[in-house]
């Protein structure tokens, strides 16, 4: 079975982004450390298009070979016009709206989300999926998600979009102490798996 890791961004109070979901003050933080730090660890995390820029086209892929994500994240790259934005990877965006896919490489995920992100994990690869966002997408699939990478950045928000858009569930995780990185601009990455 693969694993579905929820691999986000967050302020230190847990908040992806503002009341309207807005994330772009946090790109000042994506230094050359932090570059250097996705290309040796989580290179398929990086959008096609930001890989591009950078000359990072033929980096294999490292950990996941296929991405979730909600139709508000994937609106940031239609705004853009850019209709596969992780070109590198199986892309599959959950939209009860969104009809058709504007692009062959997008599937659009209409109905039953957990079935068939259940039907992914269940295929047979090395590489995982990765859960792209937001946060009501994170929500549906709580008790899907196996690992946590958490990247948080030195900042407050107070209020805003959270990690998770649902209920108040107790979902149990452990750290993997072996797997936190302080970086020099105050970034702090950490990775939780779901405790069994």
């Amino acid at each position: 079975m693969r694993k579905l890791t929820y691999f986000i961004a967050c302020s230190i109070d847990g908040f992806i982004g503002g009341p309207d979901g807005d994330a772009s003050f946090m790109y000042r933080f994506v230094d050359q450390e932090f570059i250097e730090f996705l290309k040796a660890e989580y290179p398929e995390t990086m959008a096609t298009q930001g890989r591009r820029a950078l000359g990072l086209d033929d980096l294999p892929n490292k950990r996941f070979d296929t991405v979730v994500q909600g139709r508000a994240s994937y609106d940031l790259a239609l705004k853009e016009g850019i209709t596969s934005p992780y070109a590198h990877l199986r892309e599959y965006v959950a939209s009860r709206t969104l009809d058709p896919s504007p692009d062959p490489n997008v599937e659009i995920i209409a109905s039953d989300l957990v079935g068939r992100v259940r039907a992914l994990k269940a295929e047979e690869s090395p590489l995982g999926i990765y859960l792209c966002g937001g946060s009501a997408v994170a929500g549906e699939l709580i008790d899907e998600v196996d690992e946590l990478v958490i990247k948080t950045y030195p900042v407050l928000l107070g209020t805003g979009m959270p990690m998770f858009t649902t209920g108040f569930d107790v979902s149990d995780f452990v750290p993997d102490a072996d797997a936190v990185r302080v970086f020099g601009n105050g970034v702090v990455v950490r990775t939780y798996n779901r405790k069994r």
